[in-house]
């Protein structure tokens, strides 16, 4: 999951980018609104967290703009204010979440995975394929009932291959999907983590490389 929190506390941001990541997501981090407003354009995220009250362009013309453009983007508003009447006037601007400072670690990312399962076309919470199992929720993978130890971005490459169901996902769409800005976009390291995941994953070999296309982990054929 690739998040953006936009947050002029740049304590108060960078360990919620920190705790994010922890918990396995892609996460770029903004100070301000105009940052903010266009790293949102810019990549594809699948949830913003937004403080409402930043400098430079206010939370809430970013939530109204990206709303008026149709991106899947989720948005779960901030505030120092948590009465009845702003967390209205937050969700009628279009965001799809409100959370009042301070909150519970625990429940800001309880809040972030919930609206990122609506950020993209539905897919179950459990993907398998064959006798592969992923559990997105619970971050569990098993083949034939065997627990398989994945690191964050291995389990995201995963994770990314098996919604594509049956689907080519190319390095790029990798890159952007399961890490974040700071990531060199040259780098080897899709094709080292995709090499790492088919061990771990074991035999019968299930992820294909696709020439000049990316990769795919296609469905199993039904006989009729």
């Amino acid at each position: 999951m690739r998040v953006l929190v936009v947050e002029d506390e740049r304590n108060l941001c960078d360990a919620i980018a920190r705790g994010l990541r922890r918990k396995g997501m892609a996460v770029d981090v903004a100070y301000d609104g105009l940052q903010g407003h266009e790293m949102a354009y810019v990549t594809r995220y699948d949830v913003v967290v937004l403080d409402r009250d930043l400098p430079g362009m206010h939370g809430d013309e970013i939530c109204a703009q990206l709303v008026a453009s149709g991106a899947l983007t989720r948005v779960l508003m901030l505030t120092a204010s948590g009465t009845v009447a702003d967390r209205v006037e937050g969700l009628q601007l279009g965001a799809d979440d409100y959370l009042a400072k301070p909150f519970a670690f625990e429940e800001l990312v309880a809040r972030v995975q919930a609206l990122g399962r609506r950020a993209t076309p539905a897919a179950p919470p459990v993907l398998t394929v064959g006798n592969l199992m992923l559990d997105q929720t619970r971050r569990v993978v098993t083949r034939g009932g065997t627990p398989i130890e994945l690191t964050n971005k291995e389990f995201g490459v995963l994770e990314e291959l098996l919604k594509a169901r049956g689907g080519v996902v190319s390095s790029e769409e990798l890159l952007e999907r399961v890490w974040d800005a700071n990531t060199d976009p040259f780098t080897t390291t899709v094709r080292v983590t995709v090499m790492t995941l088919r061990k771990k994953v074991g035999d019968p070999p299930l992820i294909e490389t696709v020439v000049g296309a990316g990769y795919r982990v296609p469905e199993p054929v039904v006989l009729s």
